[in-house]
């Protein structure tokens, strides 16, 4: 089997994974539904991934590259539009609680399925987590903000808060509220 086809196969199953996962959870989508909708042989998945482990953490850093594209490229618009950095963000996040597929985060949700902290997937997850809290700080050091630390800390909070909400409400309306606060807290 040529290269190409084989990674075309295994972007097929991370990309119906994906799917699957984020629509309905890692637990209740079994191997066997993901290798009917993929339209490839167990064999195929078994050849890329040993196990469905192994998958869960594919999923995880796939959806990482594809969030992080959107972030960036969702905050440049906002920017080019005269938002701060800060603005963008929010009405990136917004803009993702829009979506008609929005179920909350796949790393949240990934880390509340597995509850095990130490399966490779919740690690990934933790990092995740960190790589945008990193990005949170730079946002509000950028800003001059003084305790900025304390600050970008209550920010992630605010994002976090605001991502359960949007998902239990059904509803874009808490990247407004955290919006406000967190413009109140750089402000303060």
């Amino acid at each position: 089997m040529s290269k190409t086809r084989t990674s075309a196969a295994r972007n097929r199953i991370i990309e119906t994974a994906e799917r699957l996962f984020y629509a309905e959870g890692v637990r209740a989508v079994g191997i066997d539904r993901i290798i009917a909708e993929a339209n490839v042989a167990k064999m195929t998945l078994y050849n890329h991934f040993a196990s469905k482990d192994d998958l869960i953490l594919a999923v995880l850093q796939y959806r990482e590259e594809e969030f992080d594209s959107f972030l960036s490229a969702a905050m440049r618009r906002y920017q080019e539009k005269g938002e701060t950095r800060l603005e963008a963000l929010f009405s990136a996040l917004k803009e993702w609680f829009q979506d008609s597929t929005f179920r909350g985060c796949s790393f949240i949700n990934a880390t509340v399925e597995l509850a095990d902290p130490h399966h490779p997937a919740s690690a990934f997850c933790s990092h995740h987590k960190n790589q945008f809290q990193k990005l949170i700080r730079e946002i509000v050091v950028a800003s001059g903000s003084p305790n900025a630390e304390h600050i970008a800390a209550a920010i992630g909070l605010l994002i976090e808060g605001a991502i359960i909400m949007a998902v239990m409400q059904q509803s874009a309306e808490p990247a407004d509220v955290a919006r406000e606060a967190a413009l109140r807290l750089v402000a303060a």
